[in-house]
Parts: structure tokens; C-alpha cells; sequence
């Protein structure tokens, strides 16, 4: 049985529903600002679950109180990267650290490669699983 019948990338909040329009995308982050918190917007081309570190497109929104603003922002990278993951991170800074408060995918290739799980037999009979993503093996640049 597949529990992603879809075969999307399933990161973040929302994950599992269809993507989220330009509007739904604004109230996101009205909501956001509204508790306080700065937004980023990060892309990669290397979506692996343990890639946390994806590269920031421009600076943290700190100082801005607009959702357009912020949508300025998502899509001059969306221009910039058309055919990279593309997420939108909301921090909060109450307690004195940067935590993630928000995160959700927000732009995606026109075709996702998925990921392929690998089985190795070690150390006798115990078995080691790993994801690899199908594209991984493509230079930076040319995996979508």
C-alpha cells in the first residue's frame, strides 16, 4: 500500500493538501506577522528530508508588517528559481531564540522525481534503510 499515492514532497505544513494559491499564501502570512513572527523564503534544488539547510533568498524579513511585502519577495524568487522547491519559514522570536514556527512549500518542478528507499544488509542479519531522491544523481542545477 502507498501512503503517499500522490508522490509529492511532504515537508512542512499543508503537505498533503493541493497547493496553496497566491491568496491563501498571503493569509498565511498575515496570520504570521500577526503573532510576530519574520518570515524567510528558502528554495533548493535537494529536497531530502534531512536537508534542513536550504539557501535563503534574500534576508529574514524582520522589520515588515505587510504580507505583500513578503509575497514581493516569494516571487522575485519564484522567478529566479522556477523549478526549485521554494518554502516559506516563519520564526519566532518571543522566547529569545529564532524557532521555526511556520513552514510550508510553497512552489515545486513541474515533475517531482520522488525518492527511492534503500535497504543495506549489515553486521549479519540487521538491515540499514536510507532515502536517496531519483534526481540526486544529477549535477546541481540539472536535477529538475
Amino acid at each position: 500500500m502507498m501512503s503517499n499515492p500522490t508522490g509529492r514532497l511532504t515537508q512542512g505544513q499543508f503537505s498533503f493538501l493541493p497547493d496553496l494559491t497566491d491568496e491563501e499564501i498571503s493569509l498565511q502570512i498575515t496570520y504570521g506577522l500577526g503573532k510576530g513572527y519574520a518570515w524567510s523564503v528558502e528554495y533548493t534544488d535537494d529536497p531530502h528530508p534531512r536537508n534542513t539547510y536550504w539557501d535563503m533568498y534574500g534576508l529574514p524579513m524582520f522589520d515588515l508588517t505587510d504580507a505583500a511585502g513578503v509575497m514581493l519577495e516569494l516571487n522575485a524568487c519564484r522567478a529566479a528559481f522556477p523549478q526549485h522547491y521554494i518554502r516559506m519559514m516563519a520564526f519566532d522570536a518571543t522566547r529569545g531564540v529564532e524557532s521555526v514556527a511556520m513552514s510550508f512549500i510553497v512552489n515545486r518542478p513541474t515533475h517531482e522525481a520522488g525518492f527511492m528507499l534503500e535497504r543495506q544488509e549489515v553486521n549479519g542479519r540487521s538491515l540499514r534503510y536510507t532515502t536517496r531522491g531519483y534526481a540526486a544523481g544529477k549535477p546541481e542545477g540539472e536535477r529538475y
